[in-house]
């Protein structure tokens, strides 16, 4: 039985592209496309709508939407929308943002933790058709409900996702959602203390570590010349170094190397500098945190990754995105 894969899209393309992609990845057997949010630049539900339009049958998930400049009513009634064009096929995912960008537009992200709980809990009763009164730290609902008036009134489909990075999000996320989005750039190592918190989490509310969903973002260059698939990658890994370099840490990559990175760039960090920055970053740091290769050797990695608990790598294609989905359609690993 083929291995579910979803495919990732960011801003690199534009909409219309990006729903020819879908399509393309849907005729291919792929299992979901995802659109990211995590910065400034497109917002995940409109292109999510624009997918499920050409689409019939692959799923369509955020990945991820902010839980802090949404009220969660809103944060409900958009993805119910969703469902309505899309029945069974959205997914909800939802993430705790990161700074220096969410202080930078006026955002104090404390008690994340409590925030998510207090989010993921209204939404699913919003969508689950209840009334909601909830007064929590963040969270203050009255009386509130989807209050549908010309359209069937039901249950909406909409699984909750959390994607988390640190270990206690990973918790909280096998104690209340109905799946965690892993987080790309990260070695396949780090999944295994991953696995170890979600299952703490899950045993807290009485549940199997598979009855959690664990699709995980992996960056995906492809191209028949290896030294070529691997540049493709680099400028990418250096950002993240530069801009993530606690998950980095994590992820195994030496701090004297983070160190370097950092003092070349700055946040946001221009494109000269990341071109700069990325000639310190040798290929064994851009393999270790990627799929980057022959289709061959990128297949070997994702298949890294499956084995440390992924259950559908969402690939991030960087290159030609078609030959990258070919590369892993009907893939049985």
């Amino acid at each position: 039985m083929p291995q579910p894969v979803a495919l990732y899209l960011q801003d690199a393309h534009d909409i219309r592209q990006g729903a020819a992609f879908a399509q393309y990845a849907e005729s291919k057997g792929f299992h979901s496309v995802w659109q990211a949010e995590s910065r400034l630049v497109r917002e995940a539900p409109v292109a999510m709508a624009a997918f499920a339009t050409v689409t019939d049958t692959i799923k369509v998930g955020s990945g991820v939407a902010d839980i802090w400049t949404r009220n969660p009513a809103r944060l409900a009634a958009t993805f119910s929308t969703l469902d309505d064009l899309a029945p069974g096929r959205v997914i909800m995912g939802l993430g705790a943002w990161w700074d220096p960008l969410a202080s930078k537009v006026g955002i104090d992200r404390a008690k994340p933790l409590r925030v998510m709980r207090e989010v993921v809990t209204a939404c699913r009763a919003l969508l689950n058709n209840e009334t909601v009164t909830f007064d929590g730290e963040y969270v203050h609902l009255d009386g509130v409900e989807l209050d549908y008036v010309y359209q069937e009134r039901r249950p909406k489909d909409v699984p909750i996702y959390i994607g988390a990075t640190g270990m206690k999000m990973m918790e909280l996320t096998g104690e209340i959602a109905d799946g965690v989005v892993l987080n790309y750039l990260v070695s396949p190592e780090y999944n295994e203390r991953a696995l170890e918190a979600l299952q703490a989490g899950a045993d807290k509310a009485g549940r199997s570590l598979d009855d959690i969903e664990r699709p995980q973002l992996v960056v995906c260059s492809v191209h028949e010349d290896r030294a070529t698939a691997l540049d493709m990658a680099r400028q990418m890994v250096t950002q993240y170094l530069g801009q993530q370099p606690h998950i980095m840490k994590a992820s195994g990559v030496p701090q004297s190397l983070l160190d370097k990175v950092g003092e070349v760039l700055t946040w946001p960090a221009t494109h000269e500098q990341v071109e700069a920055a990325s000639k310190l970053v040798p290929d064994e740091i851009v393999q270790m945190l990627t799929a980057s290769g022959t289709p061959d050797e990128a297949r070997e990695q994702v298949a890294h990754y499956i084995r440390h608990g992924c259950t559908c790598p969402i690939l991030y294609p960087l290159g030609d995105v078609e030959a990258m989905i070919d590369a892993f359609a009907d893939w049985e690993p």
